[in-house]
């Protein structure tokens, strides 16, 4: 692959000499900052559905001052439908140094998005407040909805959860031109992202490419291969084709996302095959399909497939708020709508009396917003840290308690909150919206204090609180004032205490 070299002289521009090639990067608040750069070869034409493939080296030097594309995804959210381009592999890199030498620790960014959206080009991702604090940081692109996630006949499961390891395999190899330490490598994501954390911590694959890993807001939606493929069927389905790569193949990447939208908005008709996943429409997860993801992580990290690997997971408390905002139910939910909620997903056939009983003077609002948050993000997080521990693994567990100043507090400590504490984007991106504009002086003094929770725990595996045990169950709960005492969620925490999270069965065939 041949790069022509900029005609403009590199003066204070930074370069480095990859594996693949040299790249030219910018100079950002002082820091030396790389994007757009491709870690696996475009996985279109007669790589399309394929495992990723290392990239082509190049002659010259090659700019790497723009992000790549987008990969295709789901405009549900009005994500981009850019498709420019079909570099969707790539990689962008903040250091404060890029000299060999350096010796930073690294932190992998997997962006979240219910596994059918994800850009590491929006603004809330930008790593300028975190690579500040003296680490290289990376963010990435994955394959996403069907391309990356779909059980289709003749590919690989888990696609995307493929490429995220090739990111890794990547900094192995080229951080160190950064200012990188390979061996000092923590990946870290919110969501899907979360979720990526978890099945890249029961990943075979993946093992020996990280040393810590933080979860936020981690899903419990891992699917069966038998649910997964019925999924894809109905995807196949809504395109006029089979479920194949061959079919699939002839299918241009820009249609998918519309066939995973149009499953989307109507998965009540699946309710009796699918499951929990219809009431809230998830139709994509990683797949246990015994090879690339050979467990769940609950079973997995129990049985101490991460024993080695630092572990930073946690949750917001009010997690499912945004989405019932979404949903155009916040404030106005049915008696009838909890009931179908606690029926649905509540653990065991009496989940739904044990839930009342468990929380005696909570209205039906209340009810409706704890089942959902326990069942899609709170409880499994915390499953991922109790069983971390028995496993033989180290964990530390914390709460995001702080609300959301917009919508008047409504919205509580909702789902992705913590992204703009995370990054220190309080005023830019969709997230930094939860923030209030401007943002207030305690926002700006607890994002700096996760800031260096994070950063802390990347360069020396202590966040600044005591780890988690089965006695003690301490948690740090980020709030204004941030305290640390035992998980809060104890009600929550008994009721869910025998679920298993498994792989999501085919409930009919």
């Amino acid at each position: 692959m041949a790069v022509t070299a900029s005609s403009k002289p590199s003066g204070s521009e930074p370069e480095v000499r990859t594996a693949a090639g040299v790249l030219r990067g910018g100079r950002e608040a002082g820091l030396a900052v790389f994007r757009g750069i491709p870690f696996a070869e475009p996985p279109v034409g007669a790589l399309r559905f394929a495992a990723p493939q290392p990239v082509r080296s190049w002659d010259g030097v090659r700019p790497a001052v723009a992000y790549g594309p987008p990969p295709p995804q789901s405009s549900v959210l009005r994500m981009s439908q850019d498709t420019d381009g079909d570099d969707w592999l790539t990689i962008n890199v903040w250091t404060p140094e890029p000299d060999p030498a350096a010796g930073l620790p690294v932190m992998v960014w997997i962006p979240g998005g219910a596994y059918a959206i994800g850009d590491s080009s929006l603004p809330e991702y930008d790593a300028g407040h975190l690579a500040g604090s003296g680490a290289v940081v990376v963010t990435l692109n994955y394959r996403l909805g069907i391309e990356g996630f779909a059980q289709i006949g003749g590919a690989p499961a888990n696609r995307g959860l493929l490429d995220q390891v090739a990111a890794l395999q990547w900094v192995r190899d080229n951080i160190r031109v950064f200012g990188g330490d390979p061996d000092r490598v923590t990946v870290f994501g919110q969501s899907a992202g979360g979720g990526s954390i978890a099945a890249l911590l029961a990943m075979p694959r993946a093992a020996g490419l990280f040393r810590r890993a933080v979860a936020q807001s981690v899903p419990g939606t891992f699917f069966s291969p038998e649910l997964a493929a019925d999924i894809a069927a109905a995807f196949a389905a809504e395109l006029g084709v089979r479920p194949t790569v061959s079919d699939l193949s002839a299918v241009a990447p820009a249609r998918l996302p519309a066939a995973g939208d149009a499953v989307f908005a109507k998965t009540d008709q699946w309710r009796e095959r699918w499951g929990q996943i219809t009431h809230r429409p998830i139709p994509f997860a990683p797949v246990v399909d015994g090879d690339v993801l050979p467990a769940t992580p609950w079973e997995a990290l129990a049985g101490g497939a991460a024993r080695d690997v630092g572990l930073l997971v946690g949750h917001t408390r009010d997690e499912h708020r945004l989405f019932s905002l979404i949903d155009g139910v916040l404030g106005q939910v049915t008696h009838e709508q909890t009931e179908t909620a606690l029926h649905t997903l509540a653990p065991g056939p009496d989940g739904a009396r044990r839930y009342r009983e468990a929380f005696p003077a909570a209205a039906d609002e209340e009810l409706y917003e704890l089942v959902n948050a326990d069942w899609l993000f709170r409880m499994p997080s915390l499953h991922l840290a109790d069983a971390q521990i028995a496993g033989g693994g180290r964990a530390h567990l914390y709460e995001l308690t702080w609300s959301a100043l917009e919508s008047g507090g409504a919205l509580g400590a909702c789902h992705g909150l913590d992204v703009p504490l995370v990054f220190g984007n309080l005023s830019s991106g969709q997230t930094a919206m939860l923030i209030g504009d401007p943002p207030s002086p305690a926002a700006e003094e607890l994002s700096a204090q996760v800031r260096r929770a994070w950063t802390a725990f990347a360069v020396h595996g202590d966040p600044g609180w005591p780890p988690y045990d089965a006695d003690r169950r301490l948690a740090q709960l980020f709030d204004t004032p941030s305290t640390v005492t035992a998980y809060p969620e104890e009600a929550s925490r008994l009721l869910w205490r025998d679920h298993t999270f498994p792989a999501l069965p085919l409930l009919a065939r």
